[in-house]
């Protein structure tokens, strides 16, 4: 640390109280706060990591990335990878040092390749709009407190404002409040891109249960010509986008193999009465059942554009049933030419 000119240095351990000490009902008070807001230091800071050990050079040996105490696996150090960072602790024979054995990143040691990948990893998942890069990387890690997984997510994923830490909420309420106060383009993707409806509170967007036991969605970035999911002053979350009120959906009513993309078709009537069919991806395994829907779709005009299935229910309120896109070019533009999408406002359940 002194080779690289530090004066100061920020360890947040030692600027929170701990459970069991003196003026406990401060601390409750406190924590509120700076638990959730620690990770503001991180943001434009360059980021210097001790992985071995606060001045210890750095090395590995057998169980270290599997150890609890491992920063890899720490909930609140996924807040702590910054932009900028530095690993400290490198000596010459250090495993920075290593160089892989083949073109795939394999190295000497399966030990060695695996926290090189997990260094690589790093620059994915800190971006808020690498959504669930973000949220798997959070999948594998651990807390003291259930709820601090959810809160570890506060800045990664693009708040608007921080909610308040409370230790008696459940890691569901938590979840509600960070997603409630998430930036409208994440909730977007969570919208359009998630394949399930939500088990918890929304059915529009994943339970935390979810988020933390199932598989995400992978490769989607930035903003795919997703519209935007608000929330109104009534605590209504709504999406204003194109809307075609009635299509069926057929061949994808039975799940396949993790990882193969399934195929089936969406059939509308353009304004004379007349059928047309078009093919539609499900890169997910969640059953649609063949139906007659109404659809929610992306604005994108180029692939892949993404769709919601739904069901409209009284006073606007659409039902989310599960995702699809249409991925071909001609397939897009065939459907954009009947004109049958309509801008619609509607109350997500």
């Amino acid at each position: 640390m002194l080779n690289l000119g530090v004066e100061y240095a920020w360890l947040d351990v030692l600027c929170l109280r701990q459970r069991g000490g003196p003026r406990e009902d401060l601390r409750v008070e406190e924590w509120k706060l700076d638990v959730p807001t620690i990770g503001a230091i991180y943001q434009d800071a360059d980021v210097v990591c001790y992985l071995s050990g606060l001045g210890l050079p750095l090395r590995l040996k057998e169980g270290d990335l599997e150890s609890d105490r491992s920063w890899f696996r720490h909930a609140w150090s996924l807040q702590e990878i910054g932009y900028s960072r530095m690993i400290a602790g490198d000596t010459p024979d250090g495993p920075l040092h290593a160089k892989p054995i083949d073109n795939a990143g394999n190295y000497e040691d399966e030990i060695l390749t695996k926290f090189h990948r997990q260094l690589e990893s790093m620059d994915s998942e800190f971006s808020q709009f690498k959504l669930y890069g973000t949220l798997s990387a959070m999948q594998d890690r651990i807390s003291t407190y259930p709820i601090d997984k959810v809160a570890g997510l506060a800045y990664s994923l693009g708040t608007h404002s921080i909610p308040a830490y409370y230790e008696s909420q459940s890691p569901e309420d938590v979840w509600t409040a960070l997603i409630n106060e998430m930036d409208v383009l994440n909730r977007g993707i969570l919208f359009f891109t998630y394949p399930e409806p939500g088990t918890g509170f929304k059915k529009w967007r994943p339970s935390w249960e979810q988020v933390m036991t199932k598989s995400l969605p992978k490769g989607i970035n930035g903003s795919p010509g997703l519209p935007y999911v608000k929330r109104d002053d009534d605590g209504h979350d709504w999406c204003e986008g194109l809307c075609i009120k009635r299509g069926f959906v057929r061949g994808l009513a039975v799940g396949g193999e993790e990882g193969i993309d399934r195929c089936g078709e969406l059939v509308v009537k353009d304004r004379d009465g007349m059928t047309h069919a078009f093919h539609i991806t499900a890169s997910h395994q969640y059953p649609i059942p063949e139906d007659t829907y109404t659809l929610l779709r992306s604005y994108a005009f180029e692939p892949p554009q993404y769709w919601v299935v739904g069901r409209q229910l009284p006073r606007k309120r659409f039902e989310k049933v599960s995702v699809f896109t249409m991925t071909g070019i001609d397939e897009i533009k065939r459907l954009m030419e009947l004109d049958l999408s309509v801008v619609s406002r509607s109350i997500l359940a």
